[in-house]
């Protein structure tokens, strides 16, 4: 890997400075992906677009990028199928006549709910919560942005706090590789101290409670409240407007069962994809790979218990799948951009350098808090916490030793970081996703969400100077 020293930053920092300020956030990646190769290209811009084109049709070379980006086309035939069937208007009504949403409050802990409780992977919950809630959502005027930042705070972050999924298997695995003795145990010891994402959930179940807005949250929820208007205007909502608000077939019955029933399918198969995938052990399962497998099973499931029904034809139900998976089109594209971007990163060294800018000469107890600061740095600008821990966990393990610091601690801090910048960042694949499930303008979800997570990242920097000291 190349030094590109403080060059390494360009390419993020344009990218993510133009979307914010823009709004566009296709044209700034591409920005970035460009200046990227540009510069690795020894400045030639010729050079930049051509290995800027090779690297995006790249993508479909590695086999778990290309299962995420088809498995994302594919929760687009779900969310189809369960509007057209009927099966989401029934279920809305049925949550309704029960009253577990029948207020604003009510429906914001209802999607934090399911958020939270589907926890064998991290975006399973934001695909289930966010097709059952949106209409609800919608029904009591709340914002879809609000929406988005429930679902994006109780995705990541439970992943690192209930790890029996395969964040937890990776972060084992990473710790093992430096030498760390019982490298399970040493995980397990650090999620209380994993402060951010305990507080990223806790505080996202405040939001739903008492309705806080912060920032343009607030211009959000006016905006649906006075206007009726669930997108501002001029907004480009990653999930197209024709699978969004697909009504139901004529004559199809209302039956929350039409909903129910794919959706459980879908995490039972997960559960099953992810065991048999792990040889027996779910948290060795292979993600991706599973999450698609189980989404072709609950489509297939999902057709016939629709054509048995009645409901569909196979015409209707070939015709809906490929309007759902026509209607993600731009979250592929946009996926792809964000895994180039990560590769340029990667490439230059961007993570490496920011870390290594400030990892010496500081005083031990400075250290969690420090380290938490880089690797959401690093989180943010490379748009993953995953490549964040691969490039983190190494520099922070041996300093445990060398400075005799609690290793508990210290990996927390880490593991947190890597999910503070997370959620900050727009070229994150899981804040795309909950864009996606909420259906929402990417660029408003991370603009919405950003007060939340940096009072959040606030209050876990204080505490870990505190710790720092403490412990």
């Amino acid at each position: 890997m190349d030094a590109y020293g403080f060059l390494s930053l360009f390419p993020p920092v344009l990218a993510l400075g133009m979307a914010i300020r823009t709004k566009q956030v296709y044209p700034s990646l591409l920005l970035g992906i460009w200046l990227g190769f540009t510069i690795q290209n020894g400045w030639n811009p010729v050079t930049g677009v051509v290995s800027s084109v090779e690297a995006l049709v790249g993508v479909f070379g590695d086999r778990d990028r290309t299962l995420t980006i088809l498995l994302s086309l594919l929760i687009g035939a779900l969310i189809a199928f369960t509007q057209y069937s009927g099966g989401m208007k029934g279920f809305v009504e049925r949550v309704s006549r029960a009253g577990l949403a029948k207020s604003r409050r009510s429906a914001g802990v209802l999607a934090w709910a399911i958020g939270t409780v589907i926890f064998v992977e991290a975006n399973i919950g934001v695909f289930v919560s966010g097709p059952v809630s949106r209409p609800i959502f919608d029904r009591l005027r709340i914002s879809r942005e609000k929406l988005a930042y429930i679902l994006d705070s109780t995705a990541a972050a439970k992943a690192t706090v209930i790890p029996i999924n395969s964040w937890g298997a990776y972060i084992i695995g990473l710790l093992a590789v430096q030498g760390l003795e019982n490298p399970l145990r040493v995980m397990l010891s650090a999620i209380p101290l994993n402060l951010y994402a305990l507080l990223a959930i806790l505080s996202s179940l405040f939001v739903a409670w008492f309705g806080v807005d912060l920032g343009q949250m607030r211009g959000a929820e006016m905006r649906v409240r006075e206007e009726g208007k669930f997108l501002r205007d001029g907004a480009e909502p990653l999930v197209a407007n024709e699978v969004l608000m697909l009504e139901p077939k004529a004559g199809a019955p209302p039956r929350a069962m039409n909903m129910v029933l794919p959706l459980v399918t879908l995490v039972v198969a997960v559960l099953a994809a992810l065991w048999v995938t792990g040889s027996g052990n779910i948290m060795n399962g292979a993600g991706a790979a599973s999450v698609f497998w189980a989404l072709g099973i609950c489509l297939s499931a999902s057709a016939i218990f629709y054509r048995v029904q009645g409901v569909l034809t196979l015409g209707e139900v070939t015709e809906m799948f490929m309007k759902g998976v026509g209607g993600l089109i731009p979250i592929a594209v946009l996926l792809m951009m964000a895994f180039v971007i990560g590769d340029v990163c990667q490439a230059m060294g961007t993570g490496a350098y920011v870390a290594g800018v400030v990892e010496g000469g500081l005083p031990s107890f400075l250290i969690p808090a420090a380290l938490f600061v880089v690797a959401g740095i690093t989180s943010f600008s490379t748009g993953t916490s995953w490549g964040t821990w691969a490039i983190m966990i190494p520099i922070a393990v041996p300093m445990i030793g060398i400075l005799d610091l609690n290793p508990s601690l210290v990996i927390a801090s880490v593991l947190g970081g890597g999910i503070f910048g997370d959620h900050c960042s727009p070229i994150s694949d899981s804040t795309i996703m909950a864009s996606m499930a909420a259906g929402t303008d990417h660029i408003d979800h991370v603009r919405t969400q950003l007060p939340y997570a940096l009072a959040v990242g606030g209050v876990t920097v204080a505490a870990y100077l505190i710790l720092g000291a403490v412990l």
